[in-house]
């Protein structure tokens, strides 16, 4: 791939945009006053938004900001077949993950057309043909909100049954000419137990998969709360075995800790570091920036690295997430200046 020295890119999701916003939540609640032509326009037309906001922030890798999902994964459940709704636990009260859309299988799990990220890349390439990344939800993921009903016996079963739905859709992406995927994997730094059985479901999923793969594992940012402990210790040494060539990680809102982990994995494995705060709506200095990536480069080599926001950010108000992502360029560049890379 050709990119710059410590590209700066952006985890997948972007803020919508508020016209965006308050369109999608009309539809949803009157869809007869929107026509199939009236609801395609809309799309487009966010992603051409979120796709200049980007571009202008200077970004060297960048995504649709996923504004065709809900969320980053829960859209996915629409293409799902052999699940049904559970009721919302919660509705009132303070947001957290508990309020989020549940399943129960009542078949065995299908995706006969596909889980919808081919769609999603032919509308962003309608807008451009700038390096992109394609985000994909990974199969542990996705069965954290399937209960298995009497189909599964737990959250491994529907796990299994995933695996060969995501390994199509990385594989139908590809074939589409899409050259960097990214599977969306936070649950596992949350569920850090049994890693060989971890190591192998990714392994799985991604194989046959002929691109540059790679693995965001976050903690959680379901309006803006993180869901488990935000300690990565727990995944080492064994996740540089994984078989992926990028390890996507946050450590802005973790104020830069365990860095001293990425000396740990090994030299084929790279990384992509989050720099900027999804979570909160300080815009962080770019010298600030320039620093934290500085501390970084003391355990891994320029050459392995990428600069990314901690998360998505689908939970910032999008003149946040401007300011952060320019911030975060201009941070990069003063260091590849540094490195006379610039």
């Amino acid at each position: 791939m050709s990119e710059p020295l410590i590209p700066a890119t952006v985890i997948g999701s972007w803020s919508f945009p508020g016209w965006y916003e308050a369109i999608v939540a009309e539809i949803a609640a009157h869809p007869d006053r929107f026509g199939l032509l009236d609801r395609e326009e809309a799309v487009r037309d966010a992603v051409r938004v979120v796709v200049d906001d980007q571009l202008r922030a200077g970004l060297d890798r960048i995504t649709d900001g996923e504004v065709q999902r809900v969320d980053f994964n829960l859209g996915f459940y629409d293409f799902l077949e052999g699940i049904e709704p559970l009721p919302t636990a919660r509705l009132w009260g303070a947001p957290a993950h508990d309020q989020r859309s549940k399943y129960r299988c009542v078949a065995p799990l299908s995706a006969p057309k596909g889980l919808g990220t081919v769609e999603e890349l032919r509308r962003f390439r309608l807008v451009t043909e700038a390096p992109t990344k394609m985000p994909v939800p990974g199969p542990f993921t996705l069965a954290g909100c399937i209960n298995g009903g009497e189909v599964y016996p737990d959250r491994m079963g529907v796990t299994e049954a995933l695996v060969p739905i995501v390994n199509a859709e990385l594989k139908a992406l590809v074939a589409e000419g899409v050259d960097f995927l990214q599977l969306d994997e936070p649950s596992f730094a949350c569920h850090p137990d049994n890693p060989e059985v971890f190591l192998d479901i990714v392994a799985r999923t991604v194989e046959g998969v002929d691109a540059y793969i790679s693995m965001h594992m976050c903690f959680g940012n379901y309006r803006a709360r993180a869901v488990g402990w935000r300690s990565y210790r727990p995944l080492f040494p064994h996740i540089g075995r994984a078989k992926v060539n990028q390890l996507a990680m946050e450590f802005a809102s973790r104020e830069m800790a365990e860095l001293e982990l990425l000396a740990e994995l090994p030299e084929s494995m790279d990384v992509a570091v989050g720099l900027v705060d999804v979570k909160n709506t300080w815009i962080e200095p770019k010298e600030l920036v320039a620093d934290r990536l500085r501390s970084v480069l003391k355990h891994v080599d320029a050459s392995r690295v990428s600069v990314t926001p901690d998360c998505g950010f689908s939970q910032t108000a999008r003149h946040v997430a401007v300011g952060k992502a320019k911030a975060m360029v201009e941070g990069v560049r003063l260091v590849r200046r540094e490195l006379g890379k610039e």
